[in-house]
């Protein structure tokens, strides 16, 4: 059994092994192909005149910037198609925001009082306190004297 599975593993990275090797070739003859076109545009170029070397350049640079153009508006065409999902989205989540609020709304009132009266104790707790006594501060001269008494 574990001589089986080790036979397994090693068809399968040698299947593995055998697909990278194929791409790689085809890679590679695609490679050579445009490396071929480049060289016969080199030479027919070289062979031109000056004014025609320019004018095959920029025709050159056209189709590249052509492509590069067409690759931009591909990815625009998928950001707008992104973007109308995110706003779909978000008025999904509007409105369940909106329902939750309104169910909200439709609470009983004495849940309401009851958070009011939560937000109260909250507040009384904000408040700033010197110490453990509560005292107003004009009493402050007679407390002292009657802590020193």
């Amino acid at each position: 059994p574990f001589l089986r599975l080790l036979e397994a593993q090693l068809q399968d990275q040698r299947k593995e092994y055998e697909e990278e090797v194929e791409a790689l070739k085809n890679q590679v003859d695609a490679m050579k192909e445009e490396l071929e076109k480049q060289q016969e545009a080199f030479l027919q170029n070289l062979q031109l005149s000056p004014e025609a070397q320019v004018e095959f350049g920029l025709q050159q640079e056209i189709t590249r910037l052509t492509n590069e153009n067409l690759d931009l508006k591909e990815m625009l065409e998928k950001l707008e198609k992104n973007e109308k999902k995110l706003k779909k989205h978000l008025k999904i989540y509007m409105k369940k925001v909106q329902d939750f609020e309104a169910s909200q709304a439709t609470v009983p009132a004495e849940w309401r009082q009851q958070e009011r009266n939560m937000q109260v104790a909250v507040q009384r707790k904000e408040k700033d306190f010197q110490g453990m006594l509560e005292y107003y501060k004009e009493d402050e001269p007679l407390l002292i004297r009657n802590l020193i008494t």
